[in-house]
């Protein structure tokens, strides 16, 4: 089941009361609304609170309060939107005890209902196994035999087997192997990440990939190029973020901190040339750690990078070009 969001997550200073202009994201937030079919472009909030896919991928615990932190810092960001689009906060999916499964299944549910409702889904984190369940969503909504590029920012492939359990580090491998429709791009690879194995294994199943090395030295038209290449032979995108592909001096709050991280502008500029594509559907984001953060570094990074997905995938801001 979901679970409502409290009002009170969403607060934060009010400079004007009637001029839209100068609205922040706590002012127009709509809560727990419905998801009747939106006539504007919308995008839907959706919270996964679940570190069961960490716990069994043995890393470190505490991405479950992730979502609520998330709000928090997202409701004191400007809201630079035209009046006709809106932001809603459907609530939080949680996982209980150790039903992973149960609890992707319902994120999936809500993710397509969301799609269905003409909403852009922005789901919020949650350990990475948050990406399986919103595949799930996406692959229901766009039906068995549309062509789905998943795009992961990530320092890992996360191609581990699942014959004994599904994790946070199995969940691409899960779409690869069931899925002959879904293709996969991850880009920011660490290379001391990743054992051998699973650089073979990305090779065996196809998959696409860019190492945090190669980012630092090809140059970004390059980079864009691939990308754009990739969307291209796709029907539909999802994009999925996983926090540790910061670098661990900016972001020290997540499961697996990575000292060879992406700066957060690579990030940014990422998010915003995939999600402004017309192709893509939803994003999320995940590995968002509170109780390792230090200053709330991490969480309001975090917040800044999924307002950046918000805004694109409603078309920018309201000046842009």
């Amino acid at each position: 089941m979901i679970n409502a969001t409290k009002p009170g997550i969403w607060s934060g200073r009010i400079d004007d009361v009637t001029n839209h202009a100068a609205f922040r994201l706590h002012q127009v937030m709509q809560l727990n609304t419905p998801k009747e079919s939106a006539a504007n472009p919308t995008c839907a909030l959706i919270g996964f609170s679940s570190d069961e896919g960490v716990r069994r991928n043995n890393g470190r615990t505490g991405a479950a309060a992730g979502p609520d932190s998330l709000r928090q810092e997202l409701a004191k960001l400007p809201w630079r939107q035209p009046e006709s689009h809106t932001i809603v906060d459907l609530g939080t999916i949680a996982c209980k005890d150790d039903q992973l499964e149960q609890a992707q299944q319902e994120l999936g549910q809500t993710v397509r209902e969301s799609l269905e409702a003409n909403m852009k889904p922005v789901i919020l984190g949650g350990g990475h196994e948050t990406a399986f369940g919103h595949y799930l969503g996406v692959r229901e909504f766009a039906g068995p035999d549309a062509k789905i590029g998943v795009i992961n920012i990530d320092a890992h492939f996360d191609l581990r087997s699942y014959t004994e359990q599904t994790s946070s580090g199995t969940m691409f491998k899960q779409m690869l192997d069931t899925d002959a429709t879904t293709s996969y791009y991850v880009v920011g690879i660490q290379e001391f990440g990743n054992t051998q194995s699973l650089f073979d294994e990305a090779d065996r199943l196809g998959v696409h990939y860019l190492t945090e090395r190669e980012l630092g030295e090809l140059p970004v038209e390059q980079i864009y190029t691939q990308l754009h290449r990739f969307i291209a032979s796709q029907d539909y995108i999802m994009l999925t973020l996983c926090s540790d592909v910061l670098d661990a001096a900016v972001a020290p709050g997540v499961s697996a901190p990575s000292p060879f991280g992406l700066s957060p502008k690579q990030v940014r500029e990422l998010i915003r040339m995939v999600a402004s594509e017309q192709k893509t559907l939803s994003f999320d984001i995940s590995e968002i750690n509170p109780s390792l953060d230090e200053g709330g570094r991490t969480v309001k990074l975090g917040a800044y990078l999924t307002n950046e997905a918000i805004v694109s995938l409603l078309g920018g801001l309201q000046n842009d070009d």
